[in-house]
């Protein structure tokens, strides 16, 4: 079992807090409240469920298991393709802007402790890697020693709990009711773990078209609070 100090430093990457810039994107979210598809709160909730079982299932939380014990060679292969397999312009550069802006802040509290990280970090400022924050995380997770349970776990807590802070403040959602959402998807993420676990990377990228499309029209959106 992970310490608790080791808990607690993971911990603060998780945190919706946490300054990476993800409280600037919605991931299509938004195009969905423009459209009029999203309400209230059970409609943020089938969307958010649906995000899970779909683009975290097969994008960053497979990519999270798929990191552990892998090589920089694998990590560069698993970085093209989850980036490529991103149709939307806007979901791709603000997934590489949040990646680089992780790395930049671990860096700065943790120096050059994680030398694969470091590896990947390199390739990223050479202009050989694109950039995804799953795989940021889940080098430095895995080099403080935490499983890949924990990993796929924590990282989708921080996944869920920006997005429902981020529906909380455009929908708007309720905070009770989004601390409700919050509770129900974790345990969601804890199943979806346990099936994530036999995948490979075949499955990387598999991501639902309706999702993907409504990331595509935010782009062209007319009014917007998200970058993406």
């Amino acid at each position: 079992m992970t310490d608790i100090k080791t808990m607690m430093q993971v911990f603060q990457v998780c945190d919706s807090t946490f300054p990476i810039g993800t409280f600037n994107h919605s991931f299509g979210m938004e195009n969905y409240l423009f459209e009029r598809k999203i309400k209230k709160a059970p409609q943020f909730k089938m969307w958010i469920e649906s995000y899970f079982h779909s683009q975290y299932r097969y994008g960053e939380g497979l990519l999270t298991l798929l990191c552990h014990d892998a090589s920089l060679e694998d990590i560069l292969t698993y970085d093209d393709i989850i980036t490529q397999s991103t149709l939307a312009k806007e979901t791709r550069e603000g997934t590489k802007m949040i990646a680089r802006q992780m790395y930049i802040l671990i860096q700065k509290m943790y120096g050059d402790t994680f030398s694969l990280l470091n590896s990947y970090v390199a390739k990223i400022e050479n202009e050989q890697a694109y950039g995804n924050p799953a795989i940021i995380f889940s080098l430095f997770a895995y080099a403080l020693g935490l499983s890949p349970q924990e990993v796929f776990t924590m990282y989708g807590y921080s996944i869920v709990s920006t997005l429902v802070q981020n529906g909380v403040r455009s929908i708007p959602l309720g905070q009770r009711e989004g601390q409700v959402i919050l509770h129900e998807l974790i345990t969601l993420i804890d199943k979806l773990y346990h099936e994530v676990a036999t995948y490979d990377e075949e499955l990387l990228g598999a991501n639902a078209p309706g999702l993907e499309l409504a990331q595509i029209r935010h782009e062209v959106q007319a009014a917007r609070l998200f970058m993406s």
